[in-house]
């Protein structure tokens, strides 16, 4: 099974999983591996080229006009919905079926809840964060944590730094990832948060699912219980 992954998350997967992946993007953060381009701009004909058994996209990574012409093209598609921690392993033991590899667990690492409420930048100019309905506020509840933006509509909605005083989170949890947030901007989430408590986490446990999935709870568990 040839496997082309145009999803970060699904490329360390599938690796785990003992796949054969011909070919990644940029951001999958495998420099031993042939790329094509990145999540939003994969190179259509190289993939093409490449005849691989399967190309591995997800509905929220990659764009649903690349699917189409890749599909137009003949070729095979998987494509993930990952939203919820329970779906992050659900897609786990799919990729494991349609490569071949080892089962995986069908639930998550039990952890003692940690208890406080949370926020979690993850974009500045605007200041972004998450909502409940993705898979990074899935795993928080799993850990016992209360997301402070968990109702707001988008999934991914713009705030005000201003609301944050407001909300008066325990942790202000500052992923390495999507955004790199430096010092100045640490030091201006904890002047708008008096009373929270700012710590760096790392975004890759925090946004990327899959097999770090059981690893990452625990690690995440111990930064965030340990406060």
């Amino acid at each position: 099974m040839r496997v082309v992954s145009l999803v970060p998350s699904s490329t360390e997967t599938l690796l785990h999983l003992g796949a054969d992946v011909i070919a990644c993007t940029r951001f999958c953060e495998q420099p031993r591996i042939s790329h094509v381009g990145g999540t939003k701009n994969p190179d259509i004909d190289a993939i093409v080229a490449l005849a691989p058994d399967v190309v591995v996209l997800d509905r929220e990574e990659n764009r649903q006009e690349d699917a189409a012409a890749l599909k137009e093209a003949g070729v095979e598609l998987f494509v993930s919905d990952v939203t919820t921690l329970a779906g992050a392993l659900k897609v786990v033991r799919e990729l494991a079926t349609l490569v071949g590899g080892t089962s995986a667990p069908d639930v998550a690492t039990a952890v003692a809840p940690i208890g406080r409420s949370v926020f979690v930048p993850i974009w500045r100019r605007p200041w972004m964060s998450i909502n409940g309905q993705t898979y990074g506020a899935s795993l928080l509840e799993h850990l016992g944590c209360t997301l402070v933006t968990a109702e707001m509509d988008d999934a991914y909605p713009e705030v005000e730094l201003e609301q944050l005083s407001a909300w008066a989170p325990d942790v202000v949890a500052v992923p390495s990832e999507p955004y790199e947030f430096n010092d100045a901007h640490l030091a201006e989430l904890q002047e708008a948060s008096p009373k929270s408590t700012v710590v760096r986490v790392d975004g890759q446990d925090l946004f990327w699912w899959g097999s770090r999935t059981q690893r990452a709870i625990t690690r995440l568990h111990a930064a965030l219980g340990s406060l």
